[in-house]
């Protein structure tokens, strides 16, 4: 396709046309000529300082520099995110903001929210201690009031008891201890705190074993939620002696148990109470306040956070370009490699006078194209629709150990399946999934995403939903072309309908009943569109369906195999690769249709004709008994003779794939001359050109014979079994049928509502679950592995890069750059 006086060439077939370009740019204008280039986005710089490392790299310093305002803003964004706040979209990015006060600024607001988060810090875990300590002292007041009203009555029942009956056999020692003197009483002392709930048993155990018994433990459930994640029970250990208190005090080090002091005075407890409340409450407001301002402080960051991370984005990307240019040997001028389309020439040199005028340079940039047996990368212009698409073609990817750092997409100038793509996927993905309810159902989904995709495009939706969002048009296309592909097959939800006019057939009685068993007879012309509906439920209908759906699938695949090899015939012209064409193209041709281009014939008369010829009979013994004569399966003259020179060619084919190529090839090798890398630009001859860089990209590399006799064997023994297995899958309406049949019908045939409603939630269930979303997928696989297998691989090398052009656009869209 030509350009025209205004409008650039694009070509989907075949990739843009690219260029080697060299700049020569003056260092006074360097930064805002990369900043203007990655604006525009189609220019790749190729690293020309790629032996050295990062920091003996020029521009080392800033890239540091950027990447300390980097962390500065994810540490932002990471605050923000754990307070519940998001960067507002109100952002001012129109306004210009110096890269140097960026960075004093980010230093301010990085030292003040890490001094508000230590304040916070610490005012928090004293307000958690004394949270603690009130609990401590109210349940440890608990313990101690409730042993005093037990004692107290304990105290007056042995009082009675010696009141009313002083006999001998009262207990002398309960009397004595009664009138001793309490100033010889020995005094308990104890340690009170709070240990975490699900240590408490290991607490008790362990205090008990160390100290023998000598102790007396009470603890009580916290039932109040506390500040510290850990559940937590208070504790009160009573003991005698100092080495049972060393002793508690070093288990409840160990355990991690928090000791609070307390006073078995009871004015003096109420006291601490009130004092501790009067402190909470102040360091909550204190807190409060703390809590208020930082949010203030991470609201007016949000308000120009996109503005920011965007600048230090662009501003690291501009550095690390910069340092893949190499410096003059004046030290005054940037020198800098890269590709770019030829379509975008004027464009870039447009760019290179505008930073030139807005540095106030003196020297303007050079730009200069320069000649390559490198082979350019492939770019496709592609838009929202067609993207998807070429996504499906670029997934299917090569390995090649040359090019292990690029990702693998068509070759330089090579055809590309995505044009076919289009058309061809959603169509073959129909013809498996071909029912246009489930289709009409999978439109309304996906115009769901169309109508909202500039609200979804800047969510995150996970990664199931993101695939599907992007790929929404390849999901319309599949769900416009499964509506046209139901109605010829006359399926909604498995069930058919009278769209285009009344059934050609009718029962043989008014009852239908024999209508599975006798058949019917036609009565009318015949059903102008798709698939009878009387079919549906007849003796004749899985026969005649599978018959139908399988020849069809047959006709299809030779037909996209055909269209490969031909293909490939256009890429061997384009390249002038004389060998493909006569030792690849040709043999493949008369291969394919020797036999299935046979066989498609066939059926295509036997349609024709209403012959009753068992097809497959012809063609087993096609193979097995080629010179018998075919009696009734004979479908027109003289095809006893064509069947035997059609199986000739089919064998003489196979070698000629195989065995005369990689000889040639090593032949061509040893021939080939071999040129500099580059050459001066007079002489340039864009034929020539294109031919070697196609060509003798890597002819200096030694010749593998063995190797290239191995690969040319796989594609020949590949290219054969492959022409088998190129058929879809028809199985959708079946499994549609069972659902319809085996859930739906039976359901009604109770004759209950309550089994009604069960059996369509069921329908449901099973049509959205599995029909909709298992089948689609089954079909979405198979169809991929037609384009890729038995498509792409009749004609597609897949040996190319993608362009990867220096554009800020790219950058925005990556939150890990």
């Amino acid at each position: 396709m030509k350009a025209s006086g205004r409008w650039p060439e694009m070509d989907l077939l075949r990739s843009e046309t690219m260029q080697l370009v060299q700049l020569i740019v003056p260092i006074e204008s360097a930064h805002r000529t990369i900043s203007y280039l990655g604006d525009l986005g189609l220019f790749q710089f190729k690293d020309l300082n790629a032996e050295k490392s990062p920091f003996q790299r020029t521009y080392a310093t800033q890239i540091k520099r950027c990447g300390e305002m980097a962390r500065k803003i994810r540490y932002f964004r990471d605050q923000m995110t754990k307070a519940g706040l998001l960067s507002s979209s109100r952002s001012s990015v129109g306004t210009n903001v110096n890269l140097d006060e960026l960075e004093v600024k980010l230093g301010e607001y990085e030292a003040e929210l890490l001094e508000m988060n230590a304040n916070s810090e610490k005012l928090q875990r004293s307000y958690n201690e004394l949270l603690e300590y009130k609990l401590v002292l109210e349940k440890a007041s608990q313990i101690f009031h409730s042993a005093e009203r037990n004692a107290a009555a304990q105290r007056r029942e042995v009082e009675a008891q010696l009141l009313g009956d002083r006999s001998i056999d009262s207990p002398l020692l309960l009397e004595q201890e009664m009138s001793t003197d309490p100033s010889k009483q020995v005094k308990l002392g104890f340690v009170s705190g709070l240990v975490a709930r699900g240590k408490s048993a290991a607490f008790e155990r362990i205090l008990f074993r160390a100290t023998r018994g000598n102790v007396f433990h009470r603890q009580v459930v916290v039932e109040e939620p506390v500040i510290d994640p850990v559940e937590k029970d208070v504790f009160v250990v009573f003991y005698s002696g100092e080495r049972a208190k060393n002793k508690i005090l070093k288990i409840c080090d160990a355990f991690g148990a928090n000791r609070y002091p307390f006073t078995d005075d009871i004015g003096k407890q109420y006291e601490a109470i009130t004092e501790v409340s009067g402190k909470l409450s102040e360091l909550k407001t204190t807190i409060d306040f703390g809590q208020l301002h930082r949010t203030n402080l991470l609201q007016s960051i949000g308000y120009e956070f996109e503005q920011w991370n965007l600048l230090v984005k662009k501003e690291k990307s501009i550095y690390h370009t910069l340092n893949m240019l190499s410096v003059d040997v004046t030290k005054k001028c940037l020198v800098g490699e890269g590709w770019c389309p030829v379509f975008a020439t004027n464009q870039i040199q447009n760019v290179l006078k505008r930073a030139t005028q807005d540095s106030n340079s003196q020297i303007g940039a050079i730009f200069q194209v320069l000649q390559t047996k490198d082979l350019p990368p492939t770019y496709f212009r592609t838009n929202k629709f067609t993207s998807a698409f070429q996504e499906i073609v670029d997934a299917y990817g090569y390995n090649n150990i040359v090019y292990a750092d690029h990702n693998r997409v068509a070759k330089y100038h090579e055809a590309n399946p995505g044009v076919y793509t289009i058309v061809t996927f959603p169509f073959l993905f129909a013809v498996m999934f071909g029912d246009w309810g489930h289709g009409i159902c999978l439109f309304l989904a996906t115009l769901y995403f169309i109508f909202r995709e500039k609200k979804l495009s800047g969510q995150k939706l996970g990664d199931i939903m993101e695939m599907a969002f992007g790929g929404r048009y390849v999901i319309l296309m599949m769900a416009l072309f499964s509506i046209y592909t139901g109605l010829i097959y006359n399926e909604f939800f498995s069930v058919p309908f009278e769209l285009f006019g009344r059934s050609a057939y009718d029962c043989r009685g008014s009852s239908c009943k024999d209508a599975a068993t006798v058949g019917l007879h036609k009565v009318r012309d015949t059903y102008p569109f798709g698939v009878d509906p009387k079919w549906h439920g007849t003796r004749s209908e899985l026969p005649f369906l599978n018959s139908l759906k399988m020849k069809m699938s047959i006709l299809l695949g030779v037909a996209q195999m055909n269209l490969g090899i031909i293909l490939g015939y256009f890429n061997a012209k384009f390249f002038r690769n004389d060998l493909n064409i006569w030792y690849q193209f040709v043999p493949q041709m008369i291969f394919l249709n020797s036999l299935f281009g046979y066989l498609s014939l066939l059926i295509i008369v036997k349609w024709c004709t209403g012959s009753q010829a068992d097809l497959y009979h012809v063609m087993i013994y096609m193979f097995l008994s080629p010179t018998d004569d075919l009696g009734e399966n004979q479908l027109f003259v003289g095809q006893k003779f064509l069947q035997i020179v059609l199986l000739l060619a089919a064998l003489v084919a196979v070698p000629w794939m195989l065995f005369p190529k990689p000889f040639l090839q090593k032949k061509q090798h040893e021939e080939r001359h071999r040129g500099q890398a580059y050459a001066p630009l007079d002489n340039t001859d864009d034929d020539s050109f294109e031919l070697e860089v196609h060509n003798g990209s890597h002819g200096h590399e030694e010749f593998e014979f063995s190797e290239v006799f191995v690969h040319q064997l796989i594609h020949t023994i590949e290219f054969v079994l492959g022409a088998v297995s190129n058929t879809a899958s028809l199985a959708h309406s079946e499994l549609s049928s069972v659902f319809y049949e085996k859930v739906l019908l039976l359901a009604w045939g109770f004759n209950n509502v309550i089994i009604l409603i069960i059996g369509i939630i069921v329908f449901i269930c099973a049509t959205v679950g599995v029909l909709l979303v298992m089948e689609t997928l089954s079909a979405f696989l198979h169809a991929l592995r037609l384009h890729w297998v038995e498509f792409q691989n009749k004609f597609y090398e897949g040996d190319g890069y993608k362009f990867s052009p220096f554009s800020f656009a790219l950058i925005a869209e990556d939150e890990e750059y």
